[in-house]
């Protein structure tokens, strides 16, 4: 089997350029050129852009309910560069060693070093050690992943962190004699071992309420919600919170408290704090009733126009375009050693982009004598603008083909 980071060497030589950055290739290179022309696109700083009015609402919610006088008290990063280190994106948040975002089939790889962040997450060390206590992050995330409507491997998310000193956090405490941030306690479901009951339950409340509202000014004030046990590495206790949207549960974000060892890290171990994170498609398209996750990335007038308005606030039900015909034709194929489905979803979006709407599994066979492991996947192809022929479908599904062979080892049947 030919494995998926020679591949990539083949396709980069000894190094790759990414945002004016030249990095060596080696092993765990996987970025792949179709991913690489995402970087630097932006969305959510391009006016008149849906993810630019959901990342706009979140802002404009921090900027006008937590005020210093007239100042907010959020500031907002949102060009911040995709390429972080593999320490920044992991060890920093305390992802354990066997956590499977590590592996290469889950997060693309730059080289052994370096990566395209999977989270905005991977700045918060960095900000709180440059002395903010209270910060957004808007920027785009890559993650291997697969493909469907609503999966995509570049999206879009805000990170909110607000941090708290003990006369901070106890100042609306009629008597706060006797409180404390810290204990030499032990760990519950309720509170890390360091914290006291009261610091981590006036850091819960007063995250949920932020967030509820938050909930409230994107999606109405009637807007039923409930709170979920939810895990996360970083952070702990931790939540998702859901809302009830046309009928169904949706999980609009998770949060929880900062782990303290993070912010020890960072030099603030004197403070407790919380954390959130919120995807803008998921958001954009529950609020704007987007189908196809490959929208966002349209360059249509008939798509953008939509979305030109002054007021980010104006409700906007988006109106298709046009429904042209699906293609779909399937390919089979014997598995090498070492297969991984992200590997070949990443195959696929790198020869036929956009036009791949959906790769589906639809025949996993084993041969009872040999023992051997084949696939059979069905390609949907679909042009957002127009209509395909069969013949153009045929000539890219060919080129899947032989591209699987010839890169990931497979044999097709």
């Amino acid at each position: 089997m030919v494995s998926q980071a020679t591949s990539q060497n083949q396709l980069f030589g000894e190094s790759v350029s990414i945002s004016g950055t030249t990095y060596e290739t080696d092993t765990m290179t996987n970025v792949t050129p179709k991913i690489l022309e995402k970087v630097g696109k932006n969305l959510h700083n391009r006016k008149k852009h849906p993810l630019n009015l959901m990342r706009w609402r979140i802002q404009n919610f921090f900027n006008d309910n937590f005020l210093k006088g007239r100042t907010p008290v959020f500031s907002v990063h949102d060009d911040i560069k995709p390429v972080v280190t593999l320490e920044q994106n992991f060890d920093s948040l305390l992802a354990p060693a066997d956590h499977p975002s590590r592996k290469p089939t889950d997060s693309y790889y730059v080289n052994s070093s370096y990566m395209l962040r999977a989270h905005t997450s991977a700045h918060q060390r960095d900000m709180m050690k440059s002395g903010l206590d209270a910060f957004l992050l808007v920027g785009d995330v890559y993650r291997r992943d697969e493909i469907d409507a609503t999966h995509y491997p570049v999206f879009h998310q805000v990170e909110g962190v607000r941090l708290f000193s003990q006369r901070e956090l106890f100042s609306n405490v009629a008597d706060p004699t006797g409180l404390s941030l810290f204990e030499d306690g032990r760990k519950t479901d309720h509170k890390q071992a360091i914290h006291t009951m009261e610091s981590a339950k006036l850091v819960e409340h007063d995250m949920k309420s932020s967030l509820e509202k938050m909930a409230n000014h994107i999606f109405g004030k009637d807007i039923e919600s409930r709170w979920v046990d939810a895990y996360f590495p970083f952070t702990h206790p931790s939540w998702e919170l859901e809302i009830k949207h046309q009928g169904e549960w949706l999980e609009v974000l998770g949060c929880g408290i900062m782990e303290q060892e993070i912010l020890k890290s960072a030099g603030v171990d004197h403070k407790v704090g919380w954390a959130f994170g919120i995807g803008l498609e998921r958001l954009a398209m529950k609020l704007y009733s987007i189908p196809d996750i490959r929208l966002f990335w349209s360059e249509d007038t008939g798509f953008m126009s939509q979305f030109d308005v002054d007021d980010v606030n104006t409700p906007i039900t988006y109106k298709p375009i046009s429904q042209f015909p699906q293609c779909s034709n399937d390919i089979s194929f014997w598995l090498p050693d070492g297969y991984s489905e992200n590997d070949f979803y990443d195959l696929v979006r790198t020869i036929g982009g956009d036009l791949v709407e959906q790769v589906s599994l639809v025949d996993d066979f084993c041969n009872p004598k040999t023992q051997r492991h084949s696939h059979c996947y069905r390609i949907v192809y679909r042009h957002m603008e127009k209509t395909l022929t069969q013949k153009e479908v045929n000539v890219i599904h060919e080129a899947i083909q032989q591209q699987a062979a010839d890169l990931l080892g497979v044999e097709i049947r």
